[in-house]
């Protein structure tokens, strides 16, 4: 890959303008992170930093997290700030971690427990029991503030030099959140049936305590922005799509898109029953969408319901296996270079695991440079 022309060829991209080349964007972060702390980085890469890594396999940065930060706990661009008696903690516990949220009309704990390596994490407790501990997420969420960190984003103009354009992502959508890190996906559910008008009068709150945060997204720097949402079909339902989304979606990327910034969601489980809302919502990008034989479509029904929204990534991991074909990974490779360019970062849907080999990241960058856009 012309390493001098990267960045500007991911802005050409998202500004549907012809490119020089198709960008490779694998995202290597929880492989490095995980074979380095087991000692199972290859012989050559043992004492590489991650941005070389990504240099010698000729491969693209999407995201920069900074050196020797690991990946379950990433710094940022956008930090919350609390007054008023309000703030969330996380207190290292052993094998776990203690999510402490603390507010003036009360106190919640939820829990994590790290992976295997230490190098991801998961929830075992939700913090949020039933709907009468929301006045306490409400009261924090009413006292956050939120600061864009001006050096860390000087640092990685610095580090990222021409192999990449910075984008982040930062906390999920109130309903997302719900789901994923407060209540968790069974009460949300019941929740969602038992008490609706609750849940609509809380995601009005949590939605407006958000206005802040998306001022300071259209006017910072970065002209890439990640909805970090992990959308799943098998969840986020079409009706839950249509009534506690998509809205959502709509006014904030509109917002943003007024700011001049370009925006993609991270959508990456089952996809097959959203396929007809893929374009709803506006966003430029849909990343990590993940076809078959990992995901539940085909790349020509992913390619159809999205049209010229952008693909970010597209490979499925699974290919990257050493038990997987090599002939496999390459046909498939072409058939996405074919089917999605111009409208096309390539990746691996979601990222390559760390029993991946790493060689066949080299293979496709060699791949990605003998295609013509």
């Amino acid at each position: 890959m012309n390493t001098i022309n990267t960045k500007e060829n991911i802005l050409r991209t998202f500004r549907k303008e012809k490119t020089q080349q198709i960008v490779w964007q694998p995202r290597l972060e929880h492989w490095y992170n995980v074979n380095r702390t087991r000692g199972l980085l290859p012989a050559m890469y043992q004492d590489v930093p991650l941005l070389d890594l990504y240099r010698d396999l000729d491969a693209s940065v999407r995201y920069y997290y900074g050196s020797g930060t690991d990946i379950s706990s990433p710094r940022t661009y956008v930090y919350p700030e609390y007054e008023n008696g309000t703030s969330v903690e996380e207190v290292p516990a052993g094998e776990e971690i203690l999510v402490v949220f603390k507010s003036p009309v009360g106190e919640l704990t939820g829990r994590k427990r790290w992976g295997e390596w230490g190098c991801s994490w998961h929830y075992v407790e939700h913090p949020v029991k039933n709907l009468d501990d929301l006045p306490i997420i409400i009261s924090i969420l009413k006292n956050t503030h939120f600061r864009f960190d001006s050096c860390f984003y000087q640092e990685a103009q610095r580090a990222m030099r021409e192999n990449g354009e910075i984008q982040f992502y930062w906390h999920r959508s109130p309903f997302q959140r719900l789901l994923l890190e407060y209540l968790g996906i069974e009460r949300l559910i019941e929740a969602i049936y038992d008490e609706p008008e609750n849940i609509r009068e809380y995601l009005h709150i949590a939605e407006e305590a958000e206005n802040e945060l998306f001022e300071l997204l259209a006017s910072c720097p970065v002209k890439i922005l990640n909805f970090g949402e992990n959308i799943d079909g098998r969840f986020d339902s079409p009706r839950i799509y249509q009534e506690y989304l998509l809205p959502y979606y709509q006014r904030r990327v509109s917002e943003l898109h007024r700011a001049g910034k370009f925006c993609h969601i991270h959508m990456d489980g089952s996809l097959r029953p959203l396929l007809p809302f893929l374009q709803a919502a506006g966003f430029d990008g849909i990343e990590g969408a993940t076809p078959l034989p990992q995901g539940d479509v085909t790349l020509e029904e992913l390619k159809d319901a999205m049209g010229d929204t952008i693909l970010l990534d597209g490979i499925p991991m699974l290919l990257f296996l050493p038990s997987y074909p090599l002939e496999e990974l390459e046909v498939f490779t072409r058939r996405v270079l074919k089917l999605f360019s111009p409208h096309l970062i390539l990746g691996i849907s979601d990222e390559i695991s760390p029993p991946g080999d790493i060689e066949r990241v080299r293979l496709v960058s060699r791949w990605v440079n003998e295609f013509q856009p």
